[in-house]
């Protein structure tokens, strides 16, 4: 997992409540074996025609000012339905490094903490500010600080201290184990293996 202390990108604003997992990837692309290569296939339903090449003109994803987005800006209940962690790939593959939504689905949230995607949650007000930006706009989003920033808008936000550690450090969960690799082998190794 990347590190993630300060990231300046630029807003993706999508503002739909309760998008689901299967509107992020539907079921058909969940047969790939490899957490790369969704980013093209992200919003598929949304983002392409009926023949699945031909992009839709009015679809976000497709328009070029957009192409670097890489805060998606969304409604409440962002990510429900089935657990998916296909969808946070797509959402990481396409580029994002933070969703600011209002609320998330609680297994999405935890998928983006644990494949580097940041999850924030902030109040529809803001959010709303933050949809109404031209493409260009810089956001920059501060971990250490928590805070989301746009010229002299600010706004805090919190998130458990466990998963800011892992961010701020790169760490995913068996970065994590590994630390105690020497700890893991001495018990091991003092069990007996008819026990």
């Amino acid at each position: 997992m990347e590190k993630f202390t300060v990231h300046q990108g630029t807003p993706m604003p999508i503002m739909n409540d309760d998008i689901d997992t299967d509107q992020l990837l539907p079921k058909q692309f969940l047969k790939r074996l490899t957490k790369r290569g969704y980013g093209d296939v992200l919003f598929y339903e949304w983002r392409y025609q009926a023949d699945g090449v031909t992009p839709q003109e009015n679809f976000i994803l497709n328009e070029p000012a957009r192409q670097q987005a890489s805060i998606l800006i969304t409604g409440d209940n962002f990510g429900i339905g089935s657990s998916r962690e296909h969808a946070v790939w797509a959402l990481r593959d396409w580029g994002f490094k933070a969703i600011i939504a209002g609320s998330f689905g609680p297994i999405l949230y935890m998928n983006c903490t644990k494949n580097g995607v940041l999850p924030i949650e902030l109040e529809q007000a803001a959010r709303e500010t933050l949809s109404e930006l031209p493409p260009t706009a810089k956001v920059t989003i501060d971990l250490v600080h928590q805070t989301v920033k746009c010229g002299a808008l600010s706004w805090k936000f919190t998130i458990n201290p466990a998963w800011k550690e892992k961010f701020l450090k790169g760490e995913d969960d068996i970065d994590q184990t590994m630390k105690f690799a020497d700890q893991i082998a001495a018990y091991e190794a003092q069990m007996s293996p008819y026990q």
